[in-house]
């Protein structure tokens, strides 16, 4: 075999080896992203590394972990600890309804009025609405929302509920832990929807998209794909 074949040899195989690692390290960031939607078990600590005596409570998962960066948990009763986890449950309960409430709209109204003169439909989504809303419809949400809260009514809805018992072990710490996840996500999602609605409310079309909700572009209708997904897809409103 001479010079030339031998070359030849190696750059192929080099070049299938390269392949092949890229094919690698792009499944295993397939498998890693998968994961972050996927729930973790509760990781346990060590006391002497986090200093807490709730570490092993439910909603430690992992990468971070006990996360009480600003040492809320040091030196206080279980009762405060329980009211401190009701409290981070009741706001991610909240914000999951939050981001229904920025989408839904988006793709539904109710028929009718909200208020004399006022249709459903003629009120804008977002932080904008707070502006349509006549100042007495307001107060009502206000009031309606902080009499639930204080009444503690609608707190224990026994409706699909199931005992600890009816569960294989460690599914039920497993189905808290999921609800607990699901509001911490939401409410970072919340928090973006109204950062992008506010800063779209004083520079209007920042962005160049006419959409409100720009990482949900399917919800705008007949396939098109929204203004944000036309350099990746090809695909544009004329060309449906």
């Amino acid at each position: 075999e001479n010079e030339m074949g031998r070359a030849l040899r190696k750059i192929s195989v080099g070049r299938a080896t390269t392949t092949t690692t890229m094919k690698v390290v792009a499944g295993l960031a397939l498998v890693s992203s998968a994961l972050g939607f996927v729930a973790q078990p509760t990781l346990r600590m060590s006391t002497a590394v986090s200093g807490s005596a709730y570490e092993n409570e439910l909603g430690v998962i992992a990468p971070t972990g006990f996360f009480d960066p600003a040492k809320l948990s040091n030196g206080i009763s279980p009762e405060t600890f329980a009211q401190y986890r009701t409290a981070e449950l009741k706001h991610g309960r909240v914000a999951q309804l939050a981001v229904l409430g920025y989408v839904i709209p988006e793709v539904f109204r109710f028929p009718g009025e909200i208020s004399p003169g006022l249709k459903f439909a003629d009120v804008p989504n977002g932080i904008k609405a707070l502006g349509a809303i006549p100042p007495l419809g307001l107060l009502q949400i206000f009031l309606l929302i902080g009499t639930v809260d204080f009444s503690g009514k609608l707190g224990n809805f026994k409706i699909g509920k199931r005992a600890p018992d009816d569960f294989p072990p460690g599914v039920y710490e497993a189905r808290l832990t999921q609800e607990l996840q699901h509001g911490r996500l939401a409410m970072i999602a919340f928090l973006e929807l109204a950062r992008h609605d506010v800063q779209n409310t004083i520079v209007p079309n920042f962005d160049g998209l006419p959409e409100l909700i720009t990482g949900l572009p399917f919800l705008y209708g007949d396939g098109y794909t929204g203004l944000f997904w036309e350099g990746f897809t090809g695909i544009t409103q004329t060309s449906l």
